[in-house]
């Protein structure tokens, strides 16, 4: 059974931090490529950030670059967001999303994160 689970997030202040983690199992976390999506009100869901099997390939939302990174411990079947400098815009659901080399698409259930003073 494939789960991901998120934790990590809540209500920060702007200007904060926050550091989000989806702990993975029931598929090949080492092989497969991870990320971060996020859907606030009345939008749609974006891609944030995502990282590759290794860790060598990682990509960024340009809303995200140079504020957020994305990193992974193979080890833990483990992926991170770190997100500093936040925003009131950064307000959303966070997901992650994984898809292994079988092209499946798995998602996890989704954590708030709320910027507001």
């Amino acid at each position: 059974q494939v789960q991901l689970v998120e934790s990590g997030g809540g209500l920060v202040q702007p200007g904060g931090s926050l550091r989000l983690s989806c702990a993975a199992s029931g598929f090949t976390f080492s092989t497969s490529f991870m990320s971060w999506y996020r859907q606030a009100p009345g939008k749609s869901r974006e891609l944030v950030a995502g990282i590759s099997s290794n860790g060598g390939v990682r990509n960024y939302a340009g809303s995200a670059k140079g504020r957020f990174t994305i990193s992974r411990d193979n080890a833990k079947n483990t992926v991170y967001l770190q997100m500093n400098s936040l925003k009131p815009e950064d307000t959303a659901v966070y997901y992650c999303n994984a898809v292994p080399l079988t092209r499946n698409v798995y998602w996890g259930q989704g954590m708030q994160v709320t910027v507001s003073s």
